[in-house]
C-alpha cells in the first residue's frame, strides 16, 4: 500500500546567527560597559538591550560553545577599562582626601559595571566557567585585574595611604572631624571587598603608635610637673580615638587601635602617673578617677603600678596614725574609719570581672548555655591584700602602741556598752576592731593590755555585757591566739567567788556588817595581778569583817593562802554636807582616806601617809582624785592641780553637787600613762626571758648552730607572740653566754654550742 502526501507550501529552516557576529556584539557592549566616562557614567548606547545581550551570551556560550573566546574577550577588554582607571588615577591632580574621594568615586562606578556584567554575563560564569574549575568568574576576573593594575601600583598605594595620613593627623590636630571624614568608610568598604584592607589597617596602627608616642613624649616633658593634667589628657586622646575609628574602621580593628594607642600613650609612664596622683585622688575620695585608671592601666600591664601606689598612701598614711602621739585617745578609731575606706575605695575603684573558671580539670561536666547575663564583678584580690601589707608594715611605725591602743579602744567599748546599736552593729564594731589585731607584730602587748583590762571591768563590774564578753575571748581564742582562753579561767573565779560569798552571807545574821562585805577569790595563775608589795591599812571595823571571811574560807578551802589587794576594791560611803546627805561611790583607796576625816577636820598630808601606809605616789593620786578633780569632796591648802608634801586636806562641807548619788573616777577606771609604762617595761622583761627560752631551747635541741640559723630559728618560734629586733637577740644570745648557756666555738666565732 503507497500512501502519498501532498504539499502545499515550502519550509524553511532557521539557523541562529553566527558565533562571529555574537562575540562582535559581546565585544562592543563589554567594552562600552567597561569604558571610563567623565563623572563615570555610560555615554555610548549599547548596541543592543540587556535581554538582546543576555541572549547573545547564552547562544554564543551555549549554542556556538564559544565561551572561551568570550571569556577571552572580556579580559582583555577589563585590562584595558581598569588601566584606563589606574591611568586616571595617577594622572589626578587631586591631593590627599580630594584624590581618596576620586578612588571612591571610580570604584563605585566600577564595581556596580561589574555586577551589570555579571548579570548579562551569567551564561559565561554558570556554563563556561563551572567546567573549568581553574577558571574565574567574571567579578573574579575582574577584581584579580584590579589587585593586579592598582592595589600593586607603589603610586596609587602610596597616595591612598598619604591620604589617609593626612585626614588622620588633621583631625588628631584639631580634636575634631574632618569636613571629608565621610570618604574614609567608603573607602574602607572599598578595600574590604577587593581584599586589599590589611595594608590600610596597618598603615593607620603604625600612625596611631608613631603619633601618640611622639606626644605622649612632648606632653611629659611639658607637664612633668602635672600629672594629673597629663592623665586627663590622655584619657581625653583615647576617647577621641575610639570614637574616630569606631565611626570609619570595622569592628575587628577597634581593640587593635585602641591597645595601640594605651601603650603609645601610657607606655613607661604608668608608673609616675600612679606615683603622683593616686594618694590625690585618695585624698579627695576621687572614685571615679581610680576606676577609670584601673580600667586603663589594666590593659597596658599597669594594674602592679597601680596596686603599688595605693598600698603605698595606705602605708604612709597609717603610719602617719600611729605615729601621731597627740591623737593617741583617737588612733585605734583613726585606724577603722581609714580600713574601711580603704576597703570602699577597692569595692568601688579597683573591681575586675570574676573568675569563673572551673577549679578543677575534669572536661567530663557537660558545657553551660550562652546567655546574655553580664561577667560578675568582684573586687581585685591584689588589691585587697595590699590593705593587709600595708596595714601591717604601717604599725612598725610605732613599736607596740597601736597593739596597746586597740587593747584599750575594746576595753572602752566594753565599758561604754553598745547603746542604741543592735547587737549586730555592736559586734560587728568589736570585729572590726578585732581584725585591727591581727597588722600588729606585737601579740603580747595586746594580750597583756586586754587582760589587764578585761580583769578591771570584770571585778570593778564596769562591763556593759559578760556574754559579748564572753564572745570576744572565744573569737581572740579561736582565730587569733590560744592563750587567750585565760578568760574561761577567769569566768570560773568569779562565779566560784559569788558562790562563795553568798554561802558566807547565808551565815551570818541579818544584822551583820558582814552582809556588805563582797571579797572575791582568784587564782593568781589566771589574773594579770602581782602580789602587793606595799599594803594597807584598813579601818579596823572593815580588816575585822575581812579576817572573819578569810578564816570561813580557809575552813572550806584548806592550803590555800589568801593575800588581799586593795588596789581594785570599791565602796559606797554616805557623807553629810551643808547641802544634804550624798552617797558617794568611790574606789577602797578613796574610802580609807575619807574615813580619816570621821575624826578630824583637817589632816595634814604627812599625816594621811602615815595613818593609811599608802605607797606615795598612789596616794598622791587617790587625794588629787578628791580634792583636785570636778567633785572636790576635799580642800587642799595651798590650791593647785599637783599634791605636795606640805599640803593640808579638810573635809568640803560645801559641796554641793545636785546629784544624789555621785561617783568620783579613780585610777582604776582606766590605765594610767604610769601604769602604761610600767606594763611596757614589764613586757620588755617578759620577752627577754621568752627569748632566752627559746634560744636555750633551740640550742639544747641542735647542739651547735651559727649565728644566723640561731637568729632566724628564734624569730619563727616567737614570732606567734611579738617579733624581736635583730639587735636584741644578739643581746640575748650574748648574754646567755655570759651566763654560761652557751659559748662560742673555737674554730669558727660565728657558730655557738650548747653546754650541757
Amino acid at each position: 500500500m503507497v500512501l502519498q502526501v501532498e504539499t502545499n507550501g515550502s519550509f524553511a529552516e532557521s539557523k541562529p546567527p553566527a558565533g562571529d557576529k555574537q562575540l562582535a556584539l559581546l565585544r562592543r557592549c563589554i567594552r562600552i560597559i567597561g569604558t571610563v566616562k567623565p563623572e563615570f557614567t555610560i555615554q555610548d548606547p549599547l548596541p543592543a538591550t540587556y535581554e538582546g545581550i543576555f541572549n547573545a551570551c547564552r547562544s554564543a556560550v551555549v549554542v556556538s560553545g564559544l565561551g572561551e573566546d568570550l571569556y577571552n574577550i572580556l579580559k582583555i577588554e577589563l585590562e584595558q577599562s581598569i588601566g584606563s582607571m589606574s591611568k586616571l588615577l595617577m594622572s589626578s591632580k587631586h591631593e590627599d582626601v580630594a584624590w581618596i574621594s576620586l578612588f571612591n568615586d571610580l570604584f563605585s562606578w566600577f564595581e556596580g559595571q561589574i555586577a551589570l556584567l555579571t548579570s548579562l554575563l551569567t551564561y559565561l560564569d554558570q556554563v563556561y566557567v563551572v567546567q573549568h574549575r581553574d577558571t574565574l568568574n567574571v567579578r573574579d576576573l575582574a577584581y584579580s585585574l584590579v589587585s593586579e593594575r592598582i592595589f600593586l601600583s607603589a603610586d596609587i598605594v602610596s597616595r591612598l595611604l598619604a591620604g589617609v595620613k593626612t585626614w588622620v593627623l588633621a583631625e588628631r590636630l584639631s580634636h575634631s572631624a574632618h569636613p571629608n571624614r565621610a570618604v574614609i568608610p567608603v573607602l574602607v568598604s572599598h578595600l574590604l571587598r577587593h581584599h586589599q584592607y590589611t595594608a590600610i589597617e596597618k598603615e593607620y596602627v603604625d600612625l596611631t603608635q608613631s603619633f601618640y608616642q611622639q606626644e605622649s613624649a612632648e606632653k611629659a616633658e611639658s607637664l612633668k610637673a602635672e600629672p594629673r593634667v597629663f592623665f586627663e589628657q590622655a584619657c581625653t586622646r583615647i576617647s577621641e580615638e575610639s570614637a574616630r575609628v569606631e565611626a570609619v574602621l570595622p569592628v575587628s580593628a577597634w581593640s587593635l587601635v585602641r591597645t595601640s594607642t594605651e601603650w603609645a600613650l601610657w607606655g613607661g609612664r604608668v608608673e609616675w602617673i600612679c606615683k603622683s596622683i593616686v594618694s590625690g585622688c585618695m585624698s579627695e575620695q576621687d572614685f571615679a578617677t581610680l576606676k577609670k585608671m584601673y580600667s586603663l592601666f589594666s590593659r597596658v600591664s599597669g594594674t602592679s603600678a597601680l596596686c603599688n601606689a595605693f598600698a603605698m598612701h595606705v602605708r604612709t598614711t597609717v603610719a602617719t596614725i600611729v605615729s601621731d602621739e597627740t591623737q593617741d585617745d583617737n588612733m585605734v578609731q583613726r585606724l577603722l574609719d581609714f580600713k574601711e575606706f580603704a576597703d570602699q575605695t577597692v569595692v568601688k575603684s579597683f573591681v575586675a570581672v570574676a573568675d569563673s573558671r572551673p577549679t578543677d580539670s575534669s572536661a567530663t561536666d557537660p558545657p553551660e548555655a550562652s546567655t546574655s547575663k553580664l561577667p560578675d564583678m568582684q573586687p581585685d584580690q591584689k588589691f585587697l591584700y595590699a590593705i593587709t601589707d600595708a596595714f601591717a608594715t604601717g604599725f612598725k611605725a610605732r613599736r607596740s602602741k597601736p597593739a596597746e591602743m586597740i587593747a584599750k579602744y575594746v576595753d572602752r567599748a566594753m565599758r561604754k556598752g553598745q547603746g542604741k546599736a543592735s547587737d549586730t552593729e555592736f559586734q560587728g564594731l568589736l570585729d572590726k576592731v578585732l581584725a585591727l589585731y591581727r597588722f600588729t607584730d606585737d601579740k603580747d602587748v595586746f594580750r597583756t593590755f586586754y587582760h589587764r583590762s578585761l580583769a578591771r571591768r570584770l571585778l570593778l563590774e564596769k562591763s556593759a555585757s559578760d556574754d559579748f564578753e564572753r564572745a570576744v575571748l572565744k573569737k581572740l581564742k579561736e582565730k587569733y591566739d590560744p592563750e587567750f582562753g585565760m578568760g574561761e579561767e577567769m569566768f570560773k573565779d568569779l562565779a566560784l567567788s559569788r558562790e562563795s560569798i553568798t554561802e558566807y552571807h547565808s551565815k551570818l545574821p541579818d544584822d551583820s556588817p558582814g552582809n556588805q562585805l563582797n571579797a572575791m577569790v582568784l587564782k593568781r595563775s589566771a589574773w594579770p595581778f602581782t602580789a602587793q608589795k606595799h599594803t594597807v591599812d584598813l579601818p579596823p571595823n572593815m580588816q575585822e569583817e575581812l579576817t572573819k571571811y578569810t578564816e570561813f574560807y580557809k575552813a572550806a578551802h584548806t592550803g590555800y593562802v589568801l593575800d588581799w589587794d586593795h588596789s581594785l576594791g570599791s565602796a559606797t560611803l554616805k557623807a553629810r554636807f551643808n547641802a544634804g546627805v550624798k552617797e558617794l561611790s568611790v574606789s577602797l583607796y578613796q574610802t580609807i582616806v575619807l574615813l580619816l576625816f570621821n575624826g578630824a577636820v583637817t589632816i595634814p598630808f604627812g599625816d594621811i601617809k602615815e595613818q593609811t601606809r599608802m605607797e606615795d605616789a598612789e596616794l598622791r593620786r587617790v587625794l588629787q582624785s578628791l580634792a583636785c578633780g570636778k567633785k572636790k569632796v576635799l580642800k587642799k591648802s595651798p590650791p593647785g592641780k599637783d599634791v605636795n608634801d606640805a599640803d593640808v586636806f579638810r573635809f568640803n562641807v560645801d559641796f554641793d553637787d545636785p546629784h544624789a548619788k555621785i561617783h568620783i573616777n579613780s585610777i582604776q577606771v582606766k590605765v594610767s600613762p604610769e601604769e602604761s609604762k610600767r606594763t611596757n617595761a614589764s613586757i620588755e622583761d617578759d620577752r627577754k626571758h621568752y627569748l632566752d627560752a627559746a634560744i636555750v631551747r633551740l640550742m639544747k635541741a641542735r647542739k651547735e648552730m651559727s649565728y644566723e640559723q640561731l637568729k632566724a630559728a628564734t624569730i619563727d618560734a616567737v614570732k606567734g607572740h611579738f617579733v624581736p629586733q635583730v639587735d636584741t637577740i644578739k643581746k640575748r644570745i650574748d648574754s646567755l653566754v655570759e651566763m654560761e648557756y652557751l659559748e662560742r666555738s673555737k674554730e669558727d666565732r660565728n657558730k655557738y654550742k650548747y653546754i650541757a
